[in-house]
C-alpha cells in the first residue's frame, strides 16, 4: 500500500510517487525546503500517475510544481529521474546528477533512437553468456526499454554542497547500483538520503552491463562505498523505497554479508570445468524459480552475477576462460 505524504519535520516532506507495474510501487520522493523554493531529491517515474502524485503530494503542504527551485537526482533510473525534466519544463529548476551518470543520460539518448540497435544488443549479450536460441526466443523487447531522462544541467562531484540556499546538503559519491549514484547527507538536520545504495529490507540490483565490459567492478565499488556511507555519523536515513529507519551502519553491514554470501555461492557453482555465465546464473537462488522467470528477468540475473564473478576475480578466486560463450573456472 503507498503511504502518504508526510511532513517529516525540519523542513523536509516526503511524497510517495507510484511506480505503475512495478513490484517496487512507488519512489519516495523529498521536498527540502529553501528560501527559493523546494529542492526535490529525486522525481520519480515518467507517467501521467506519478505526474499527479507528486503535484498532488506538493499541494498538500502548500508548495507549487511551479515553484521548484531545483530537483538532485540519486541516479538516472527511470524511476528515479523520469520526471525531472518534466519539473524543470514546469518551473525553471536546476536539475542536477553526478557526472558519471550523465555520461550514461547521454549515451542511451543517442543509443535508444535506434531499436533495431538495442534489440541486436540485448541479444548479443544473451548469446555471449550462454542462453540458447529457444530462451533467445523468449526476447520481446517491449518493456525492456524505456526513454532516457532527460540531459540534467548541473553537474556534482564528490563532496560538493547541492545549491540548497540556508542549508547544508552534501553529495556523497555511492557507485555500484549505477555509477553515479549519489547519497546526499543534509548536515543541518542529522539525515542522510539514500536512494537506492541503502535500503531497509532489500538490496539493490548490483549488475554488470555489458557483461564482459572490462576495468570495472561494480559489485567491489558498491561495497566500497557501503563502508564508506556506514561510517556517517547520522540519526535517520531516508531511502527512495521502502520506509525510513535508523541504523545506518548495521544496515550496512547486513548488506555487505548479503553480498558475502552470495560470493560464497558462486564458488560453490564453480569447478575445475569451464561453467558458463548463463550457467552460474541459472545454478544461483532468486526469488522465485530460474524456470518461471521471464527473459528479461534472466537477463537482470545474469547481470548480478557477472558482478559478482568480476569480484571473484579481482580477488583472485577464479578466472574467466577465453572465448564465447563466457565461462569461469576455479582457480588453483
Amino acid at each position: 500500500m503507498q503511504p502518504e505524504p508526510e511532513d517529516l519535520g525540519g523542513g523536509v516532506w516526503s511524497v510517495p510517487v507510484p511506480i505503475p507495474g512495478n513490484p517496487l510501487a512507488y519512489t519516495l520522493v523529498y521536498a527540502l525546503e529553501s528560501p527559493r523554493g523546494p529542492v526535490l531529491v529525486d522525481a520519480g517515474w515518467q507517467h501521467e500517475d506519478a505526474w499527479a502524485a507528486l503535484k498532488g503530494g506538493l499541494a498538500t503542504f502548500g508548495m507549487d510544481i511551479a515553484d521548484v527551485h531545483g530537483v538532485v537526482v540519486t541516479h538516472y533510473h527511470p524511476d528515479h529521474a523520469g520526471l525531472a525534466g518534466r519539473v524543470r519544463e514546469a518551473s525553471g529548476a536546476w536539475v542536477a546528477m553526478h557526472r558519471d551518470d550523465i555520461t550514461l543520460v547521454r549515451r542511451f539518448q543517442e543509443t535508444t533512437r535506434s531499436k533495431d540497435f538495442g534489440r541486436a544488443f540485448h541479444l548479443d549479450s544473451l548469446r555471449q553468456a550462454g542462453a540458447d536460441e529457444a530462451e533467445l526466443a523468449e526476447w520481446n523487447d517491449a518493456g525492456q526499454m524505456v526513454d532516457p531522462p532527460a540531459l540534467p544541467d548541473r553537474e556534482l562531484s564528490d563532496g560538493e554542497l547541492v545549491d540548497l540556499p540556508g542549508r547544508s546538503l552534501r553529495t556523497i559519491w555511492t557507485p555500484g547500483h549505477s555509477p553515479g549514484h549519489i547519497c546526499l547527507h543534509l548536515e543541518d538536520n542529522d539525515r542522510i538520503f539514500t536512494g537506492d545504495h541503502v535500503l531497509p529490507r532489500i538490496t539493490p540490483h548490483i549488475g554488470l552491463y555489458p557483461y564482459d565490459q572490462p576495468d570495472v567492478d561494480p559489485l567491489g565499488d558498491f561495497m566500497k562505498s557501503l563502508e564508506r556511507v556506514g561510517g556517517v555519523q547520522v540519526g535517520e536515513v531516508l531511502p527512495a523505497h521502502q520506509y525510513r529507519f535508523t541504523g545506518l551502519a548495521d544496515r550496512v553491514q547486513e548488506i555487505i554479508g548479503h553480498h558475502e554470501e552470495r560470493l560464497t555461492e558462486i564458488i560453490g557453482l564453480l569447478s575445475g570445468e569451464p561453467t558458463t555465465l548463463w550457467g552460474v546464473a541459472r545454478g544461483m537462488e532468486w526469488r522465485g524459480a530460474w524456470a518461471d522467470m521471464e527473459i528479461g528477468s534472466r537477463r537482470m540475473a545474469t547481470a548480478e552475477a557477472a558482478a559478482h564473478l568480476r569480484t571473484l576475480e579481482r580477488r583472485g578466486m577464479v578466472r574467466r576462460e577465453a572465448g564465447d560463450p563466457i565461462r569461469f573456472v576455479l582457480n588453483d
